[in-house]
């Protein structure tokens, strides 16, 4: 392999590196501050014991069902995203001869190079949609625990009963959650790989900003400060 092949693998591994990275980092920093994922799995938990003492239930149903459809549009649009990486990979010599006279596209990119590249996207992809299809399986099963959530007249479920109930539903569409973030940060990490068409130090740092894009949104957006001041106020 040639010196240019190298530097790509380093870059790919750098590109996992900090995907991998940050997913751990972001999974054990929700642990001990205020996160979008701690934060919103609070917000799940009072709608699932608010939920418990309405008689009707229908808009609690249709934010399920809300929330499925935008994890099944993501996961619709990586199936076609799929098959047009597919089609590329079978005429990938005509795709390089095109992509080769575009502006800033860079030259010393072989066809072989180009390839590697095209298969990273499509298994970025690939595990996108496996992870947003699990999403709406999940959301499937909050909606099953929607409808045989007890009634608020059944006095033989005890309050004890009814925080447990509260809890576990909460964790199941927390789940849900967490799959559909995996999902879309996916999609994020995927928009770093358009760079390496161009250069290979612009993939890098692409990558790089795509991490800081995602914790700053994640752990010091506007809406987070919101949302974490109603938990403070409401104690």
């Amino acid at each position: 392999m040639t010196s240019h092949d190298w530097f790509n693998l380093l870059a790919a591994a750098w590109f996992f590196a900090l995907w991998v990275g940050y997913a751990r980092f972001a999974r054990h920093r929700a642990k001990v501050s205020y996160s979008l994922s701690s934060v919103l799995q609070i917000y799940r938990k009072r709608w699932m014991q608010a939920m418990l003492r309405r008689e009707n239930r229908i808009g609690d149903t249709a934010l399920i069902a809300g929330l499925e459809r935008q994890t099944t549009f993501l996961a619709s649009t990586s199936m076609f995203i799929i098959a047009g990486l597919v089609t590329v990979l079978a005429s990938i010599d005509q795709v390089y001869d095109t992509l080769v006279t575009l502006p800033f596209v860079n030259r010393e990119m072989t066809p072989r190079q180009l390839q590697f590249k095209i298969l990273l996207l499509l298994g970025i992809y690939v595990y996108a949609f496996f992870t947003l299809t699990w999403a709406v399986r999940q959301y499937g099963f909050s909606a099953i625990l929607l409808g045989a959530a007890p009634l608020t007249n059944d006095d033989s479920v005890t309050e004890e009963e009814r925080f447990r109930y509260a809890t576990n539903s909460a964790k199941i569409i927390d789940q849900a959650g967490h799959s559909y973030n995996y999902g879309l940060r996916a999609y994020y990490f995927s928009l770093s790989v358009l760079p390496w068409m161009f250069n290979t130090w612009l993939f890098a740092l692409a990558t790089t900003l795509t991490v800081a894009v995602l914790y700053r949104r994640e752990f010091h957006s506007r809406p987070l400060q919101t949302l974490a001041q109603e938990v403070r106020d409401s104690g």
